[in-house]
């Protein structure tokens, strides 16, 4: 599986050499990977619905930390790598005839649509907090240069950073939940948390149900949930197949497959299953309803795409076998039916060289081949018998029904409702012969715009006409969750359950959604009518406006041009935080030792004498002087306490700053400027700050390293892995070899200072004294250098 991933991301470095000879080529290689990644979760079929564990494999890569990539295939896992694979192979090759042979824009996506692919692999196979948060937030990444391009377009700009900040901060507030959770588990394994946690051993506690919902914050912000939605919107001034792959396949969808992996073992918990029914209602319904006014064929997919996200996190969330059931069987139809969807609109852009309604008419007649395609789509999203989306809604109906949950059953009538409608608008809007709008002429569209776009609509088509394909998936995902009766235990997907109610709201949904959609113009009036000024939208632009003035105004009163201000910010950021932590969570040791040399006393009383004497000084100089000798005394405690490699580098850099002080001064005043005299109360404010700031740092030191009663696992490893780089010196060999490279960056900044230094001898060369006997320079004035050469 870690072949798998790390050859989509090595094949994306190398593809920009491909487009140097063909633009198409590239799409053509980057197309192979996702294709032959579908074939191998096919080939593993039989394993994951088999009665053995499914397919797994670990790579640790750090054992003392306990870190590793950590790798699941189940059925979950299989339907993604159908929408991540399958959905990708047909996108890629799509792409290759969308951006045309000359496309500037070619090179770039083709690799970053294949990395991206890579990366949503890594995410959807992880069985490991860690592995999906890494893989994670690379699908934030790719997105965000997939939005942007290039940068040339406001647009674009605007949408991508719109789109990394939601999604990166909940990703940001995930990470933490992870820590947390992980922690209280006792383990990462998504796997182990689960089983744990069927067995009543999962994490509990209030600690971690804070971890639980820090990790839904971050599932909520990825997959577009209200009010974190409007990103997905914006993400549409990306190509049509950037738009086709991540924002209707699979990208959008991680947020509902960490809720699909987690619910097992929380979807008994309130502060889990309650957020993600009440959001994941109220998305479906803002969703559909905004879908039904938009009048770019793109932006209508767009909050369609919303609305059906909602769909699934309730269903996800909903702990109940007859919903996961209807939870994977939509997951799957969502994805073979959007993505075709945003294909066509792509095309129409193409041949027409416009998305928008009320500019398009009688393309349905000029193009059948294209309007037959796009139907077979819409219908299965809407919910038409003999596709796939029918089967997921009828299953999503009887969920409800059956366990009586009428609020939830009726709420996701309504989103049905709105989708039929929306699914009505789309096919009018783009392919209805409109009175009063000229007729549009189309180009020819090209069989690889049309093949797979085809491909992925009429899957959808067979998938629904043979539910046992599908079925075998989802019930195998949904044997986690227990049964609650018989009727639960022996749900299938089937064409044809008999008259019941769940088929009485799919009929319901159809026609109501049908007569919404023939009452447009009502219904717009009636949304004109209903316009306020909030909206999620607003509500991100002031968020992020107030962040900026408040950093604004942060920054203007503590970045005064005063080192004692910053100094002092410093100084009560310490005490804020970890002096807060030392305070309630901090333990004093049984014993301390007052010293462990008596060479240590004379040493400590020079610090303390220099440093108290720091505070007197009037002169630039000896300041520098007193400076010193501290820097000195402590490389003395290092040789003392038996580390005579780090007093050497103590030793080597104080004499170069000292070096390098000695010569600035010589373009400075002797004396310290006094300035204006300071009033006793800001004089004893500082001193107190500075008293509370240094016996927080004596009392840190004595409690930290009394917490520590053995050593940690990573000074164990370096100690038995230091012959092996040739040293006989545990320090010098994580110097020399196992920091190398922070090693050189140390000797980087030396050689600058060094350089500096330099500098300052050169410009000082012509110094000489006049007849006079003063020394000219023309650094300073001749009484200046005679108050320095004393």
């Amino acid at each position: 599986m870690l072949a798998l991933v790390v050859a989509h991301l090595v094949v994306a470095a190398l593809l920009p050499l491909v487009s140097r000879r063909s633009r198409r080529a590239a799409f053509g290689v980057a197309a192979v990977l996702p294709a032959a990644t579908l074939v191998w979760g096919l080939a593993n079929l039989p394993a994951v619905l088999g009665p053995g564990p499914a397919p797994s494999e670990t790579h640790v890569w750090a054992s003392a930390l306990h870190l590793e990539f950590g790798f699941r295939l189940d059925a979950l896992g299989v339907v993604m790598i159908v929408l991540v694979g399958g959905l990708g192979a047909l996108i890629l090759a799509y792409s290759a005839w969308y951006f045309g042979k000359d496309s500037r824009d070619a090179p770039r996506n083709s690799a970053l649509l294949l990395a991206f692919a890579g990366a949503m692999l890594g995410l959807v196979l992880a069985d490991d907090l860690l592995t999906l948060y890494l893989f994670w937030e690379l699908t934030s990444i790719a997105s965000f240069l997939l939005v942007g391009q290039g940068g040339l377009h406001r647009a674009n700009r605007r949408a991508a950073v719109q789109a990394l900040l939601v999604t990166v901060m909940g990703g940001l507030a995930m990470l933490l939940g992870i820590v947390i959770v992980g922690e209280s588990a006792g383990t990462y394994r998504i796997s182990e948390i689960v089983a744990a946690a069927q067995q009543g051993a999962g994490p509990a506690g209030g600690l971690a149900a804070t971890g639980i919902v820090l990790i839904l914050i971050g599932a909520l912000t990825k997959s577009a949930q209200f009010p974190f939605h409007p990103w997905l919107p914006g993400a549409m001034a990306a190509p049509t197949p950037v738009s086709a792959y991540l924002h209707a396949a699979s990208m959008v969808k991680a947020g509902v497959v960490l809720v699909g992996r987690l619910s097992p073992a929380f979807a008994d918990r309130s502060y889990w299953w309650v957020p993600i029914a009440v959001l994941g209602l109220v998305t479906m319904l803002v969703g559909g309803w905004r879908a039904l006014h938009e009048t770019d064929l793109k932006r209508l997919l767009a909050f369609g795409t919303v609305s059906q996200l909602g769909f699934l996190m309730v269903l996800f969330g909903s702990g109940d076998r007859i919903g996961e059931i209807a939870a994977l069987t939509m997951l799957l139809a969502h994805g073979l039916f959007k993505a075709p969807l945003f294909m066509v609109v792509g095309i129409v852009d193409k041949v027409t060289g416009t998305r928008e309604v009320g500019a398009l008419s009688g393309l349905g007649r000029r193009l059948p081949g294209l309007a037959a395609a796009a139907t077979l789509a819409a219908a299965s999203m809407a919910g038409i018998p003999f596709l796939l989306g029918f089967l997921g809604k009828e299953a999503a109906f009887e969920a409800f029904v059956h366990d009586g949950d009428w609020v939830l059953a009726l709420g996701l009538l309504l989103g049905s409702i709105f989708t039929v409608a929306y699914s009505a608008r789309f096919l009018w809007g783009a392919f209805a012969t409109k009175a009063g709008v000229e007729a549009t002429e189309p180009r020819p569209v090209v069989p690889g715009l049309s093949v797979p776009t085809w491909i992925a609509a009429f899957t959808g088509l067979v998938l629904g006409c043979v539910p046992p394909l599908t079925d075998a998936l989802a019930r195998n995902y949904a044997a986690a969750y227990p049964a609650e009766d018989a009727v639960a235990a022996d749900y299938h997907l089937a064409l044809w359950h008999g008259l019941s109610l769940p088929l009485l709201f799919s009929a319901v949904a159809l026609i109501v959604g049908a007569t919404l959609h023939l009452q447009r113009a009502r219904v717009t009036g009636l949304h004109t009518a209903l316009r306020h000024p909030l909206s999620a939208q607003r509500g991100y632009e002031v968020t992020v406006g107030g962040i900026e003035r408040f950093a604004v105004w942060v920054t203007g009163r503590i970045q005064a041009g005063s080192l004692p201000v910053y100094l002092g910010v410093l100084l009560l950021t310490v005490l804020v935080l970890p002096g807060l932590a030392l305070v309630f969570g901090g333990t004093l040791p049984a014993t301390v030792p007052g010293y462990g040399s008596l060479m240590q006393l004379p040493l400590g009383l020079v610090i303390v004498a220099c440093a108290a004497a720091l505070t007197r000084v009037r002169r630039r100089f000896t300041a520098v002087l007193l400076v010193g000798a501290i820097g000195y005394a402590i490389g003395g405690l290092f040789v003392v306490d038996g580390g005579p490699d780090l007093a050497l580098a103590q030793f080597l850099v104080e004499t170069l700053t000292m070096v390098a002080f000695v010569f600035v001064l010589r373009r400075l005043p002797a004396h310290f400027d006094a300035g204006p005299r300071v009033g006793r109360g800001i004089q004893l404010r500082k001193a107190a700050l500075a008293t509370v700031a240094g016996v927080f740092v004596a009392v840190a030191a004595v409690v930290l390293s009394g917490a520590r009663q053995e050593p940690p696992a990573v000074s164990g490893e370096f100690v038995a892995r230091a012959p092996e780089a040739g040293a006989d010196n545990v320090i010098a060999a994580i110097l020399v070899d196992f920091r190398a490279l922070d090693t050189v960056g140390e000797i980087t900044v030396l050689l600058i200072a060094a350089a500096g230094t330099a500098s300052l001898v050169l410009a000082t060369r012509h110094d000489k004294k006049g007849k006079s006997g003063r020394v000219e320079s023309g650094g300073g004035t001749p009484e200046h250098e005679e108050e320095i050469a004393g």
